[in-house]
């Protein structure tokens, strides 16, 4: 059965199985999102229709004067690689390129612009060649030769014709979903550069311990950038040191070290631009590369203000890589520009620890200096008035009278220094325990103080009923708060009764000092008082301290520290530590 089917104007008839598979091909092709298996469905289809033993398309470049890409089909890979370079769209092929139309030859080597055939290229003498046209601008051309059984006709050529307007549906379709799919792609990237920015911004809430926000940083960045390793690179003087890593990178690269002079990375640092390397370890002039194994490479500086913090270094992308796009230079940027102001806030954090700790510790000393100048020293230098004045009199009662105070004094002052001692570190504290130090301390504050004091002391025991001992710096932190938190209600608090608990429970130790004294507004710095110290004592135990109080209403001290306890080592595993830290 036949079917007149128009081509340019005239009619021509196509057998029905024609019209078939022409129509066949059509609906494959055009919800076919791959561009690769259109054009291999497009090269079958033309051969079936048209009887041609050979296929082929050819796509042209971005300014549309040669072939960019040739791909055949019925051409065995022998043969094909037998030709050489493929055609760039001169001689004949160069006609449909200058004039985008259907052109058939009956017997191509007759036509002007024919130059012929490399050796080893199959023989071709018919001649079918159409245009694919997208959106009125040629896109490429459909080529077929050697037709079976005599030269292409009309039909042949209509059915082409057809073939090449399924082509450029079917190319427009998958750019269009390319680019969408692309424009998704690049949304969700930015939406997860987004989330870790906004990851970055929540550690500086919950987090300024230094390490973990480093941690945080690689990790985060090398799932941002899709790459195999990550790392991270702090500036020390004239160096650059590594920090962290993330990802598939050695371990022994931490703490490698790399000077900011004539590496990239430096340059990086320095001009604050961000680098995309292609051949990495050409680039970083083996500081670095060797021992990352890594073929391409996103540098990334850290910088906050004025001041240059490190850098980030992404290698082999491993998405559609190994090397990196513009898209993840732009993301990347962004996400360490929130790095840095993570890395400044942490160091800054960890500097203020630090003057905090050494403000608290001279707080701690003028204390001590106090106690030692306004008691005990006072006391011997009366001592020695009274002897010096007794030495010269010759009147034994003033001599017995002078022997006798200065015995006195001495007694007061080997009490005050005992007293003094204990505060500072309590035998019992080392000996007894916790619970043992503390009823000292209780007894010492009553027989002190005019002051109805209720303790309670409640911590966990071994089967035998005896309280179990934590490590030394914990029972320390414990025994400080206790007596800082008693010498604040001795010295300021004019309260009558203080009542303190604590407690061991759940793998913490709580412990609360309560007074019904005048009270104070914590918000106010009180120098006297002791609070920073015993915040910073709280915080490197691993806890928390919080005081709460109001003018007349009294004080409330609350600590809570993690229950840690010694860790029983053997004397083999002890003597293997000390040759590994030997090395």
């Amino acid at each position: 059965m036949l079917r007149e089917v128009s081509l340019r104007g005239t009619r021509v008839d196509m057998d029905e199985h024609r019209l078939t598979r022409l129509t066949e091909v059509g609906r494959s092709v055009v919800t076919e999102l791959d561009p690769d298996a259109v054009v291999e469905r497009l090269l079958q289809a033309a051969r079936e229709v048209t009887g041609a033993r050979y296929a082929a398309l050819g796509v042209l470049d971005d300014r549309g004067q040669e072939l960019e890409r040739f791909l055949t089909a019925g051409i065995d890979p022998e043969v094909r690689a037998t030709i050489g370079d493929l055609p760039r769209g001169h001689g004949v092929l160069g006609v449909l390129i200058e004039e985008p139309r259907p052109l058939r030859l009956s017997d191509v080597g007759t036509h002007p612009r024919s130059y012929g055939f490399p050796v080893g290229h199959p023989p071709m003498r018919s001649f079918l060649g159409v245009p694919i046209l997208i959106d009125g601008t040629v896109w490429g051309n459909l080529y077929l030769t050697e037709k079976q059984g005599g030269p292409f006709d009309e039909q042949d050529e209509e059915a082409a014709v057809v073939l090449a307007g399924w082509a450029a549906v079917a190319v427009r379709n998958a750019d269009h979903h390319r680019t969408v799919r692309s424009r998704r792609d690049e949304l969700e990237r930015a939406v997860g550069g987004f989330e870790a920015t906004i990851e970055i911004a929540r550690a500086l809430g919950g987090e300024t311990e230094l390490a973990r926000i480093l941690e945080l940083i690689v990790k985060r960045g090398r799932a941002l950038a899709s790459a195999r390793g990550m790392v991270l690179a702090l500036a020390e003087g004239s160096e650059l040191v590594v920090t962290t890593v993330a990802g598939d990178v050695p371990a022994s690269v931490v703490g490698f070290r790399f000077p900011l002079q004539d590496s990239v990375g430096g340059d990086v640092l320095r001009t604050g631009r961000t680098e995309r390397i292609a051949d990495f370890s050409g680039r970083m002039r083996s500081f670095l590369a060797e021992r990352l194994e890594a073929a391409s490479g996103l540098i990334v500086p850290l910088r906050f203000r004025d001041r240059a913090l490190g850098i980030l270094a992404a290698v082999d992308r491993l998405e559609y890589g190994p090397e990196f796009t513009a898209e993840d230079e732009r993301l990347m940027f962004g996400f360490a520009a929130s790095a840095a102001t993570a890395v400044a806030t942490a160091q800054s954090a960890a500097d203020e620890t630090l003057r905090r700790a050494l403000e608290a510790s001279e707080a701690e000393r003028r204390r001590w200096a106090r106690e030692l100048h306004d008691a005990t020293l006072q006391d011997l230098g009366g001592l020695r008035i009274e002897l010096s004045s007794a030495r010269g009199s010759e009147d034994p009662r003033r001599v017995a009278a002078a022997v006798n105070q200065a015995v006195e004094h001495l007694a007061r002052a080997i009490g005050d220094l005992r007293a003094l001692i204990t505060d500072l570190r309590p035998a019992a504290l080392d000996e007894l325990g916790i619970e043992a130090a503390l009823d000292a301390l209780a007894d010492r504050v009553r027989s002190q103080a005019d002051l109805v004091l209720s303790f309670s002391v409640t911590l966990a025991r071994d089967a035998a009923g005896v309280p179990t001992r934590h490590t030394p710096e914990l029972e320390s932190t414990v025994y400080r708060l206790v007596q800082e938190a008693l010498t604040n209600v001795v010295k300021h608090a004019q309260a009558s009764n203080v009542e303190v608990i604590v407690v061991e429970r759940d793998g913490w130790i709580e412990l609360t000092v309560v007074d019904d004294g005048v009270g104070f507004r914590p918000s106010e710095r009180h120098e006297g008082f002791g609070l920073l110290g015993m915040t910073e004592r709280a915080q490197l135990a691993g806890g928390r301290l919080e005081v709460t109080s109001a003018p007349g209403d009294g004080t409330t001290v609350r600590a809570r520290l993690a229950a840690a306890r010694p860790v029983a080592v053997e004397p083999d595993a002890t003597l293997s530590s000390l040759r590994r830290s030997r090395g």
